[in-house]
């Protein structure tokens, strides 16, 4: 189920994959987004096994590319409408689904965590500011990041105004493709961000579009969605 996970300073941090899951089709294995056209009792079931893996509810959002930031005690009746959820409850985990951005697990030893969606609109929009900002209103005064796999800059080719847009907030990354085209490596801005606020960063490797046990958007279109998923432990 996890490509990636790590249980540290009483914070569990785990990144899911396509294996584990019941989906079928385009969308095989662990897809836990419900909005992709998936069978609704299968992507019911993976995020089942999810919780179950995790050892609590773990909540979702309403993902917009933007940089809306919903702070979350308990599990909501409908998904918040946000880019980043931030809790400073040990009853449940949260979550961030992804295809090809940025998941960005947070955590303070204050106690507070946070999971953040940060595509190129979003790293635009400040979503990664936004969290943090969120963390340190609740206590925060530290925190440490993880930044999950995503569509790598060589696969992320973009018209050099939207390069343009990118570079405006986060010039690291700017960059150019496999053919030399104008491309946008937004992992990079992203963890530009985060080490501009002092913010110290885990990126674990891995471009969603080169790798087949990952979802990827870019390569599929009609596909699933993985996961970053953040909860307090006992340490």
């Amino acid at each position: 189920m996890f490509t990636w996970e790590q249980t540290t300073g009483g914070v569990h941090r785990a990144l899911t994959g396509r294996e584990g899951g019941v989906s079928r089709g385009a969308w095989l294995g662990l897809n836990l987004g419900l909005h992709v056209e998936d069978d609704p009792d299968a992507v019911r079931e993976n995020r089942s096994r999810l919780a179950a893996a995790v050892g609590a509810p773990v909540v979702y959002m309403d993902q917009c590319h933007g940089a809306e930031v919903a702070v979350v005690d308990t599990v909501p009746e409908v998904a918040p409408s946000a880019d980043a959820l931030v809790t400073t409850s040990a009853e449940l985990a949260v979550a961030v689904l992804v295809a090809d951005c940025v998941p960005v697990l947070l955590a303070s030893p204050d106690g507070v965590v946070a999971a953040v969606h940060a595509g190129r609109p979003g790293l635009v929009a400040g979503v990664v500011d936004a969290a943090l900002d969120a963390m340190r209103d609740l206590g925060a005064s530290a925190v440490d990041a993880v930044v999950g796999p995503s569509v790598c800059g060589r696969c992320y080719e973009v018209p050099a105004a939207m390069r343009d847009d990118v570079a405006g907030v986060a010039p690291l990354a700017a960059t150019v493709s496999w053919t030399g085209t104008t491309a946008v490596d937004v992992a990079a801005g992203v963890v530009a961000r985060l080490t501009a606020r002092d913010v110290p960063v885990t990126w674990v490797p891995g471009c969603t579009r080169e790798r087949d046990d990952l979802y990827s958007y870019r390569r599929d279109r009609t596909t699933g969605r993985f996961a970053g998923v953040v909860r307090r432990v006992a340490s």
